[in-house]
């Protein structure tokens, strides 16, 4: 019972007022110091002069605390701002006692009231002293009481960087209530610093950072402060420390502090994010503002996770209108929601089946778009390998149909989202991708409508990543599923996703596949490893990796140009244009009418007709196998049919 009433007791802010009495107390009580200090702690003073001071003292006192306002600081946070107050406050209480005891000299205000200045200043010294005293005294007893009923827990923390993110950092976790931190040290480059104190706490070099040393000090955090550190520097650095039984942690860009102060909440673990080795794209004087404004835009699939990215970037431009178009509702309506909380509200929602030409027709004749943005697909591998016709009805069939909508309303621009699983594809979804920018390309031969197709990786956090999979598989205790010990795959952002497809649609003119320089491919073993460690958790001993096999249509490498495919360069020199080889399009397009209209009626030969359209399609991994083996063989495509068995 005690406990608890303690609990409750040191969440509740002590009274400002209360805090206003004391610090008058103090400087009653200084100023009576003052005058034994000044007269060698002897009696040799006109005592009664000094029950007449007093009362001036005290209202002076309480006149600068008001002014300032140092008595609303919360104590048990006191900081330097906090002390900086408590100067300032002392420093006008001295400047108005020199000018009331100076005035009473030449008009006789207050009868005795003439004060030594020595007294003034010895005054003001103890006076300075005794109020931060008795702060950081509460400060300490508070933290002991807590420490005393459990309410926290003590863990020793290095911060890697001696620069003011670093100092500000000390300040936030130090003065965090919930926890009781001790900064074992700063570690910093910069040789002046190496050996010095800051806030009381030795800096050391880089070279400190070993097991031993962390072992040692009982270090259970290490917290990197460093606001312009690249990529590649942070995950040489973090990967020296994920062997090591500490957490990683970092402090957010200066722009996302809150108010510009930074809040201990704020650090956050490393995520794998911040270690893929290659720098985020962003685009330099872009045309994506003059290509939207005041057009009319669709976005197809637009609740996915590109759709729904495309839709935030693109509100924020100054557009006519926006279609959103989506057969998720409730992915739909969620975004829907978000929009308007954010105050967007210029903007069209429609649940709708890309695949349904009649529904399409009307919304194209009721909005008359300029622009289309195709990011409506079935994307999921092994899914699609043994739904095959659902792959060709949305990823084909559906993408033909908005096409042809786009040719027969005269849209401007008609942008494909594409994959690099397009790329000398091995299953059923990267061939049905591969066929849609076949025919993409067809229409760009006989129409005025601008055809682009965008090409890229694997995407961060997108519903199904291997990242979210693995996040889950660890707060279940895991093991962590991976396919194959060497598969390796590229990865981007959601944002920087969305980002080069509004600007292929800007700097496209019709007919160009835009890839773009993706850095190296991440190996999803090592990738595997590092999120268990930087989960604070250990591998195999906390976790382990269980290795699957490779899926049905899987590769171990990813690709993002196609054999006899070649690059140019582009004004930004992360995005490059596909050159493709030279296709037969007439006869090209005739099979891929005849390949929707053989899906209506799925039998054995559609997949062999896929493979007739992209003669690199070599399926991998899959039953489907075994259309690669001879030609003009009878088989039995129940795989083809049927949904997976559990």
């Amino acid at each position: 019972m005690i406990q608890n009433y303690l609990n409750s007791k040191v969440e509740r802010y002590a009274s400002k007022w209360l805090v206003l009495a004391i610090d008058v107390a103090i400087v009653a009580i200084s100023f009576v110091l003052s005058y034994f200090i000044r007269f060698n702690l002897t009696f040799n003073f006109d005592v009664e002069k000094l029950f007449v001071q007093i009362p001036w003292i005290s209202t002076i006192a309480l006149l600068s605390f008001l002014v300032v306002g140092s008595y609303k600081g919360v104590v048990r946070h006191t900081g330097v701002r906090d002390v900086y107050n408590i100067f300032n406050a002392i420093c006008l209480a001295s400047i108005l006692t020199i000018f009331l005891v100076i005035t009473n000299k030449k008009v006789e205000l207050v009868e005795n009231f003439t004060i030594p200045l020595s007294i003034i200043i010895i005054n003001s010294l103890i006076s300075f002293i005794a109020l931060v005293t008795s702060r950081y005294i509460f400060k300490s007893i508070f933290l002991n009481m807590f420490n005393e009923n459990g309410v926290n827990t003590s863990k020793n923390v290095l911060i890697y960087g001696a620069g003011e993110s670093g100092i500000l950092t000390y300040g936030a976790i130090t003065n965090h209530s919930k926890t009781n931190v001790k900064v074992i040290g700063y570690v910093d480059n910069d040789k002046k610093k190496i050996g010095k104190l800051i806030n009381g706490v030795t800096v050391y070099a880089p070279e400190i950072l070993t097991e031993d040393f962390i072992l040692k000090k009982g270090i259970s955090e290490v917290i990197f402060c460093i606001q312009n550190i690249t990529h590649k520097r942070l995950k040489e650095l973090v990967e020296g420390l994920v062997d090591f039984p500490v957490l990683v942690k970092i402090v957010p860009p200066v722009e996302d502090w809150i108010n510009g102060e930074l809040k201990a909440s704020q650090i956050k673990n490393v995520q794998i994010e911040d270690l893929l080795n290659r720098v985020p794209i962003n685009i330099a004087n872009s045309k994506i503002s003059k290509e939207v404004n005041d057009k009319s835009i669709v976005v197809t699939g637009g609740a996915g996770s590109i759709g729904s990215e495309i839709v935030r970037q693109i509100c924020s431009y100054d557009y006519r209108s926006l279609v959103i178009i989506d057969q998720a509702e409730s992915a739909l309506y969620d975004l829907q929601q978000e929009l308007k909380q954010k105050g967007f509200h210029n903007f069209v929602p429609i649940v709708g089946d890309v695949r349904d030409k009649n529904r399409m027709n009307l919304i194209f004749q009721e909005h008359k778009p300029d622009m289309v943005f195709h990011a409506a697909a079935y994307k999921h591998v092994p899914l699609m390998e043994y739904n095959s016709y659902e792959a060709i009805k949305i990823n084909i069939a559906g993408t033909k149909v908005i096409a042809d909508l786009s040719i027969m309303h005269e849209v401007e621009k008609f942008v494909l989202i594409s994959t690099d699983k397009a790329v000398n594809p091995t299953n059923v979804m990267g061939a049905s991708k591969r066929i849609a920018e076949i025919y993409v390309s067809c229409m760009q031969q006989q129409s005025g409508t601008k055809f682009i197709t965008t090409r890229f990786g694997n995407v961060l956090g997108s519903n199904g990543s291997v990242i979210p999979l693995f996040r889950k598989q660890i707060e279940q205790g895991g093991p962590l599923t991976v396919t194959h010990k060497d598969i390796t795959r590229y990865f981007m952002t959601i944002p920087e996703a969305s980002q080069l497809v509004l600007e292929a649609g800007a700097m496209g003119e019709g007919g160009e596949i835009f890839i773009f320089d993706m850095g190296e491919s991440v190996k999803i073993y090592d990738l595997a490893k590092n999120m268990i460690k930087l989960s604070g958790l250990q591998y195999p001993e906390d976790i382990k990796i269980k290795f699957t096999g490779l899926r049905p249509g899987e590769k171990l490498y990813e690709e993002l140009l196609a054999d006899g495919e070649n690059t140019l360069p582009t004004y930004h020199k992360k995005i490059k244009i596909s050159k493709t080889r030279e296709l037969d399009y007439s006869d090209l397009r005739s099979k891929i009418d005849q390949l929707c209209i053989s899906n209506m009626f799925f039998n054995e030969d559609t997949v062999q007709l896929m493979k007739s359209i992209v003669p690199e399609y070599i399926s991998k991994n899959s039953e489907l196998c075994k259309l690669d083996k001879k030609e003009n063989v009878n088989f039995e495509s129940k795989a083809s049919l049927n949904p997976v068995k559990s």
